[in-house]
């Protein structure tokens, strides 16, 4: 899948790169991602993918755009309220890029229609809020033999890593599953500006994973507090 004149003078900036270039660019183009989740996290992350170039970028999520969301999730502005984020989502990235297929989803992730949705991209990154959600994606991932990029936020803090990547470790080797879990529930603060750094992280490691780079968190964990300036990565 050959780049166009616009798409190269688009991607120029990605195209000088010698860990990309024009193949690289290609290969971002014949990509397929879906991002699971609309809110903090997915908004960088599908924001960043889209104007990387990927060919068709999946958007995953039922709700609808509040005033509370505006804090932190930059997809949206006052003038959205209301409507669902999926298909505000898919008109905010065509017009940041047109040569990327936006294919919104409006639904939540679900046993039943995990399968049929996630076998229809490439890797998936996790932008969900929810515990129950990952274990699904994990699980799914593991089934579909695809890799998935997992980010976490709470008050201050943040995660990163890459599971099921070439024979590398699963989320559930890293949180075991347990029955307490359904009852969990994620604390409501985060400062505004982290799921931006945890988003652009996801998306980054997205686009490693496209082209093959070394250096994917697969069986490393990233862990980032913005109070204190600190980038820890933990082996796994």
């Amino acid at each position: 899948m050959t780049l166009t004149p616009q798409e190269k003078k688009r991607y120029d900036r990605h195209i000088s790169l010698s860990g990309i270039g024009e193949a690289g660019q290609e290969r971002i183009k014949q990509s397929r991602v879906v991002v699971i989740g609309a809110g903090g996290l997915g908004s960088p992350a599908s924001l960043y993918l889209a104007a990387a170039g990927v060919g068709r970028l999946g958007i995953v999520d039922d709700d609808t755009v509040s005033e509370s969301n505006l804090q932190r999730q930059i997809l949206y502005d006052t003038s959205r309220l209301g409507r669902s984020k999926v298909e505000v989502a898919k008109e905010k990235l065509a017009l940041l890029n047109p040569y990327c297929e936006i294919v919104p989803h409006p639904t939540r992730l679900t046993p039943e229609n995990a399968l049929g949705i996630l076998s229809a991209y490439d890797l998936v990154v996790d932008a969900t809020d929810n515990l129950p959600s990952r274990y699904l994606i994990d699980d799914t991932c593991h089934a579909l033999g695809k890799p998935f990029v997992y980010g976490s936020i709470r008050e201050f803090e943040g995660q990163v890593s890459v599971f099921n990547y070439r024979g590398g470790p699963r989320y559930r080797d890293l949180f075991e599953y347990t029955d307490d879990i359904r009852q969990f529930t994620q604390p409501s603060g985060v400062l505004g500006a982290l799921p931006g750094v945890i988003g652009s992280l996801q998306a980054n490691e997205a686009l490693k994973i496209i082209l093959g780079s070394p250096g994917v968190l697969s069986g490393k964990l990233l862990s980032v507090n913005l109070l204190t300036n600190t980038y820890v990565t933990f082996s796994l």
